[in-house]
């Protein structure tokens, strides 16, 4: 278990979902999870939740914008790195060969965000940190454990994290041939960059969340019984531990792993 009070610049701070039915979301992860919610007005008049483990925030569910509910795109979980400056970090995505996307734009003192894409995809947030740092609790079941990357293109997309945020990295050969590359801030890795996998058909390029759980195979039950989906069965990895990816009932996709 891990009590954070704060990010140091490119760890990843939080995620969050946006999704069509935030009821719905709320009423899912609280089954799987045990979160509580504390539900807080969006300035266009909807509402969004703050969810929590004991009294520490862990996550945020939103509904999602007016793109998104056009298009009836599935839910989608976001990441995000802290950053110091995250207008100056805006200006170096496209000399770092990525593309932003949104921002930076204050969020009510709260914080300022920035979404952009390294080269291959992949929306990523950033966060500088106001009355907001990201989540307290991670590394638990119930909390944020884990993000990785999947994309076409992924050492593209290591050298981009390298220039934009200062990441080390380390790199570890895969049986296929291929290497999967973990970022590195202050000797801490937090997170994974890896090629899709072809033989996951379920799994789209872009970012993958990680929560925490003590059982996967309680949590697979779990989330079949309040109308999940499971994507990738449970499957032990000689480094992981014991995953599995699943889909909420509005079609956001996670990853769970015992810890």
């Amino acid at each position: 278990m891990a009590i954070r009070s704060g990010f140091a610049k490119g760890e990843v701070c939080s995620a969050d979902l946006q999704t069509s039915d935030v009821a719905a979301a709320k009423d899912f992860y609280a089954a799987l999870f045990g979160w509580t919610y504390e539900d807080l007005p969006t300035p266009d008049g909807r509402s969004y939740a703050k969810a929590f483990l004991g009294q520490e925030l862990v996550t945020v569910i939103a509904p999602q914008n007016p793109q998104q509910q056009q298009a009836a795109a599935p839910g989608q979980w976001n990441v995000y790195f802290a950053v110091d400056d995250a207008a100056g970090l805006a200006a170096e995505v496209p000399h770092a060969a990525g593309s932003l996307e949104f921002g930076p734009e204050a969020v009510e003192g709260t914080g300022v965000m920035v979404f952009f894409s390294p080269p291959g995809g992949g929306t990523t947030g950033a966060w500088q940190a106001g009355s907001h740092f990201g989540a307290a609790r991670t590394e638990e079941p119930g909390a944020l454990a884990w993000v990785e990357l999947l994309t076409p293109e992924p050492q593209a997309a290591v050298g981009f994290f390298q220039q934009l945020l200062g990441h080390e990295v380390t790199e570890y050969p895969q049986d296929d041939g291929g290497t999967y590359t973990t970022l590195i801030v202050d000797g801490t890795e937090v997170a994974g960059i890896a090629t899709v996998p072809a033989a996951e058909p379920n799994l789209e390029p872009g970012w993958q969340v990680y929560f925490g759980v003590a059982s996967v195979a309680d949590a697979v039950a779990a989330a079949r019984a309040a109308g999940g989906v499971v994507l990738v069965e449970a499957e032990d990895g000689e480094e992981a531990g014991t995953v599995a990816t699943l889909a909420d009932p509005q079609g956001g996709v996670f990853s769970i792993l015992e810890v």
